[in-house]
């Protein structure tokens, strides 16, 4: 498993898709995708879903430009994790 604030998150998350598998491979892409930044931040969401919502509805430049790549982030994970959920 890659380990990392993602992946920790994953772990941690009530989810009943998460394991060992998917959560490393979501952290795996969020190495190739996202900042150390990006990333603390994408683990806020964990702990507070509504703070997604209120970053992607921000007409703040630098938050708009975070959601664009986090939505990138999700949709690759997407993609490429399906086969461990």
């Amino acid at each position: 498993m890659s380990g990392g604030p993602i992946a920790r998150a994953c772990m941690a998350s009530e989810r009943k898709a998460r394991n060992e598998a998917l959560c490393g491979c979501i952290q795996t892409v969020a190495n190739q995708d996202l900042s150390g930044a990006d990333q603390r931040m994408a683990v806020s969401f964990y702990d507070d879903p509504h703070r997604a919502q209120v970053m992607r509805q921000s007409d703040n430049p630098r938050d708009e430009a975070f959601w664009l790549r986090y939505r990138g982030y999700a949709d690759r994970s997407e993609q490429l994790c399906r086969a461990y959920s």
